[in-house]
């Protein structure tokens, strides 16, 4: 059946692919910040795990809501690991570092997906897509707010 939200195919097609791009993202920092919940070490322990495991449950309820945003607009989002962390810029990690590396890794992954919102935002403001406006406008504000949180705790 035909798609008819007031977008045309190239717009729909482009806004879709900004929100590939924000899904992979978001999903190699989810792997991350889960990584790190179960790995941290050290005096702070109990309150980064718990500060982790809230995180990566946001990033979580994220990663479905910037999915289905995909579909809506006529598109198949990604199925599987390879494909999501085919969009990303966040790299995995090699070992585990200490909680003060954790902490910086994550600010920087959450300035990574604030850029990427805010990328997508343009491309979606220019297709006057206000939906993926919308979801791109509060990616963001959580990612900077989520940044500065972090980085209050180095």
């Amino acid at each position: 059946m035909p798609i008819d939200i007031g977008l045309n195919e190239k717009a729909r097609e482009s806004s879709a692919q900004a929100l590939r791009v924000l899904l992979g993202d978001t999903y190699a920092l989810y792997v991350k910040t889960h990584g790190y919940h179960w790995n941290v070490t050290g005096p702070r322990f109990n309150s980064l795990h718990t500060m982790f495991m809230t995180q990566y449950t946001e990033l979580w309820t994220a990663l479905d809501e910037i999915a289905e945003r995909i579909r809506a607009l006529g598109h198949f989002a990604p199925g599987s690991s390879a494909e999501m962390m085919a969009n990303a810029t966040i790299k995995p990690d090699n070992g585990v570092p200490d909680a003060d590396a954790m902490l910086a890794n994550l600010v920087k992954g959450h300035e990574a997906i604030s850029r990427a919102a805010k990328a997508g935002l343009k491309i979606a403001e220019d297709n006057n897509d206000i939906v993926t406006v919308d979801l791109m406008t509060r990616r963001a504000d959580i990612s900077e707010k989520t940044a500065w949180m972090l980085r209050a705790n180095l």
